[in-house]
This record gives structure tokens, sequence and C-alpha cells, in this order.
């Protein structure tokens, strides 16, 4: 199944515009990018995350810890999507975490199950892994 060019362009938008959320290292708001109910997949295990304050709750303590860390912004390379349905999308890259020097500060896998809703595309699942990237084509 191929992924409709208005729905890519959507998808790939609405990542660019969270990354520039997560980037503000505002907890609240990266919370409307997250379906309710969603879940967040990490080494660390699996954490739901039903609402907006829960997404909130969860992110808060990992932004104080990038800011103390001299984080700057984070960026999303590699993308690629897969439709999974009419309503699902799979993407996944590598987030790029950046100081404020430009210097890398760290990398992370990561794929995002998307879920078509009436507010447009929202994150259902997003799982962190290691930096290689298991949805590139081979």
């Amino acid at each position: 199944m191929n992924l409709a060019e208005d729905d890519k362009a959507a998808v790939a938008q609405v990542l660019t515009d969270y990354y520039r959320a997560f980037s503000a290292l505002d907890a609240q708001a990266v919370g409307p990018y997250f379906h309710e109910p969603s879940q967040l997949v990490s080494p660390a295990g699996v954490v739901p995350t039903p609402t907006r304050a829960a997404v909130a709750a969860v992110f808060q303590p990992v932004m104080d810890a990038l800011r103390a860390r001299g984080f700057a912004k984070s960026e999303l390379i590699n993308l690629h999507l897969k439709r999974l349905s009419a309503t699902s999308v799979i993407a996944g890259g590598i987030a790029v975490r950046r100081k404020t020097d430009g210097q890398e500060l760290e990398r992370a896998g990561v794929v995002y199950l998307l879920q078509k809703t009436n507010a447009g595309w929202q994150f259902a699942t997003v799982v962190i892994h290691d930096a290689d990237d298991p949805l590139r084509p081979e």
C-alpha cells in the first residue's frame, strides 16, 4: 500500500512541528501530538500516556535533564514512512539532539505509529531504540 502524497506531506509536517515543539523544551507543547490514549516504549520500559497531562508528566523530567546538559534542538533525520492502512502510518528515523554550540549531544532511533484522527495525524505509539534505523530500506 502506497502512502498518498498529501498524507506523506501531512505526516512529515506533524513530525517537523513536533520536533520544533520538543526543541522548545515545553512539555505541555508536545501533548497535542499524542493520541489519547498512547504509549511510549523505550529501553526503560513501556509507559502508558492516556492523556496530555500524562504525556507532559513523562516529558518534563526528560526536558529538564536536556536543558541542564546544554540542549538546543532536536531534529529527525533519515525519515522513512510506510502506510499500514487508510488511517495508520509508521514513520521511522534517527532523532539527533544538539547542544547550543551545534555539537551533537546524542542520537536515538525512533519509530512512530501515527493514527489519522479528526484532529489530524497523532502518535499512538512512540518507540525509542538504538540509533540504527530498522525501517531503512535494505
